[in-house]
Order: C-alpha cells, then sequence, then structure tokens
C-alpha cells in the first residue's frame, strides 16, 4: 500500500455501504501540512516576519516524495498501519460473524460489505497514520523553533491542518498552549493560531 486518496469514511452495516462526508480522508489536509512543513523547517531570525504562500497543490508523487523525506519511518509506518488495520477488519468480520442479534443472511450481506470496503478502510487509516506523522513533524519545529504565529487563509482544510498542530503542540513534552483566531484583512478572512504560553 502507499498514501493516496480513498474517500470519506464508511459506515458499513448490513443493509449497505454510505459514506460520512463530514468526516474526510486525512490525504486532502497533506498538501497543506507539507508544504507547511517545508515553509518552517529552516533557520528563523527572531522577531522576523516570514511569508510563505501556499500558490499550488502538491501531486501525489510529490506527497510521496516528501513524505520519504521528511518521515524517516514511512514504509513502517504503513507496514504497521496496514497490519493493524487488517487485524481490525478481521475483528470486525469476527463480530459480524458471531452476531446474535442478525439473520444469517444479514450476517453474509454485512461480512460481504465488510469485504468490499477492506482495501478502502485500509487505505484510510494509512492516510490518518501519514498524516499524524506530518503534524507531529510540524509540531515539533514549531516548538524547537519557537515560533509564535502561523497565519492562514481561513479555508475548512487550513483550520483542520492548524487544530491538529493546535492538538498536538499540547502534548509535546513541555505542553504548549496556543488560541486559534480569525480576523479580517483587506476584506479577506484569516486563522491563526498563535502561541500562548508555554504550560
Amino acid at each position: 500500500m502507499t498514501v493516496k486518496y480513498a474517500g470519506p469514511k464508511a459506515l458499513i452495516s448490513y443493509t449497505g455501504v454510505c459514506f460520512d462526508t463530514n468526516k474526510e480522508d486525512k490525504y486532502v489536509y497533506l498538501d497543506i501540512a507539507l508544504q507547511l512543513v517545508e515553509a518552517l523547517d529552516h533557520a528563523h531570525i527572531e522577531n522576523k516576519i516570514y511569508n510563505y504562500i501556499l500558490e499550488k497543490h502538491l501531486s501525489n508523487k510529490e506527497i510521496i516524495d516528501i513524505l520519504k523525506k521528511r518521515c524517516s519511518n514511512f514504509d513502517d509506518l504503513i507496514n504497521f498501519t496496514d497490519h493493524e488495520t487488517e487485524d481490525l477488519l478481521d475483528e470486525d468480520m469476527q463480530r459480524a460473524h458471531e452476531n446474535r442479534v442478525l439473520s444469517e443472511e444479514e450476517k453474509e450481506v454485512l461480512e460481504k460489505n465488510i469485504a468490499i470496503m477492506h482495501d478502502y478502510m485500509i487505505q484510510r487509516s494509512i492516510n490518518k497514520s501519514v498524516y499524524y506523522c506530518v503534524i507531529g513533524l510540524l509540531s515539533n519545529i514549531a516548538a524547537k523553533d519557537h515560533i509564535d504565529m502561523i497565519t492562514l487563509p481561513m479555508k475548512q482544510n487550513y483550520v483542520h491542518v492548524l487544530h491538529s498542530l493546535q492538538g498536538s503542540l499540547i502534548k509535546e513534552k513541555k505542553p504548549i498552549d496556543t488560541e486559534l483566531t480569525i480576523h479580517e484583512k483587506d476584506s479577506k478572512l484569516y486563522v491563526t493560531l498563535k502561541v500562548v504560553n508555554i504550560v
């Protein structure tokens, strides 16, 4: 397996498979997160403001190339996630088989639905693991280089990445408390992640 877009969260039941479009695949955030890693990981001069414009979208090949360069355990992470998700899917299949509420026909349909979505579920898990690896990198860079503020255009995917980074920063060895704020400048909305204090 590798890193590629899978789709929104699948909800698998004996009546079929539907998708929760509110739970997007973490793959869609990798582009922004990786560009932030590339933009922030350099020597900084204290009290200087750096500007970097996320103008282009990374291709899947560019995403994988950067991941291999940045995540030293990239292949191990993919293999581990693949095996771990495989085990979880086996447990789901076993629970479906042993279900005492469903009829034999409903159990069979549920088992087939789990089997049909097997690769899809593994791909989503791999994408999620890789995404949080990148968020960990961002968190380490922000903590190590004492980055006080990151401002991005107010777009859903950008907010998601900053929110993930905020959650990661509070889990650092020396937790970093941050706040997300929205502000307007030149009739455009921006979201800012600002360091409040080191807890």
